[in-house]
């Protein structure tokens, strides 16, 4: 079973609107993008799909490190093939960002192959 992020982490990425992640194509610089939690259990996706290069390096990698204001936390990044994952998460997108004309767009069809799971390293 994949280690968990504590209570106080899931607590922030329930409420932070953005965050960055750093992955192997770009190191030094993160990308920002948008979080999600379900069932505590730590979701994201790619608003450009697959063409995201962040998304390509993490997903090859199964690694990236997750930038929470001043914290850095290396994760682990795992594929969601699982569908009801997938529309629990598109949900989560829906509700947590309903006030942006974005929200519609990161549950995309495009998108939702993108799905990954980030679990504490």
């Amino acid at each position: 079973m994949p280690e968990r992020f504590d209570t106080a982490t899931l607590d922030s990425l329930r409420t932070t609107e953005e965050v960055g992640i750093r992955t192997s194509r770009n190191p030094a610089r993160p990308v920002v993008i948008w979080i999600v939690v379900v069932d505590d259990a730590v979701f994201v996706r790619s608003f450009r799909g697959a063409k995201g290069r962040w998304y390509g390096a993490a997903d090859t990698d199964g690694r990236a490190v997750l930038a929470i204001g001043d914290r850095q936390l290396p994760v682990r990044v795992t594929a969601v093939p699982d569908t009801r994952v997938i529309e629990a998460v598109s949900q989560a997108f829906l509700t947590k960002y309903a006030a942006s004309s974005y929200a519609k767009e990161m549950v995309r069809a495009e998108t939702l192959a993108t799905t990954l799971r980030l679990d504490p390293v």
